[in-house]
């Protein structure tokens, strides 16, 4: 005679996990420049991209001149993002002006690609090293970083 298995008598209630779980963030950043300027954050979009020039200006990333004959242009567009805080809240508005880099070809307008990013072991192993010895951990932002700041290569943006 085989004995049935033991089933619990405990009855079960369904987890209402909603208000624990964030299941989607809606995003209204302005996809184009045309969406962010007559979006009613205009004015933010405006500072954002002032400060985003500046910042190309200053740290000389490029110089204005005429395109050379034979020469091709790689075009740029805006990238616009809300950064917002812990409690949701907008902390402030980033413009980026990006090149359109899909477009290159390799060997005619760049030679070496090369993006260094910390592997999360690594990260995980200066954290627990911290917690071991009781260090304390910081955190740091960069407004803009320039790693390569000299390119070989010749870049036309329009």
């Amino acid at each position: 005679e085989l004995d049935e298995p033991r089933r619990s008598k405990r009855a079960r209630i369904v987890k209402d996990f909603e208000s624990d779980f964030v299941t989607y963030n809606i995003e209204d950043d302005p996809i184009t420049f045309k969406d962010a300027m007559s979006s009613s954050e205009a004015k933010q979009w405006k500072e954002a991209i002032k400060s985003e020039i500046n910042s190309i200006v200053s740290n000389e990333t490029w110089v204005l001149v005429d395109l050379p004959p034979g020469c091709t242009t790689i075009r740029c567009k805006w990238i616009f993002k809300k950064k917002l805080k812990p409690d949701g809240t907008v902390d402030k508005f980033k413009a980026r002006l990006v090149a359109k880099g899909f477009k290159q070809k390799e060997g005619i307008n760049y030679f070496d690609t090369y993006s260094p990013v910390a592997r999360l072991t690594t990260i995980r192993v200066f954290i627990a090293l911290a917690s071991v010895y009781s260090l304390p951990i910081h955190q740091i932002k960069v407004k803009i970083a320039f790693l390569y700041g000299e390119l070989e290569e010749e870049i036309y943006m329009d």
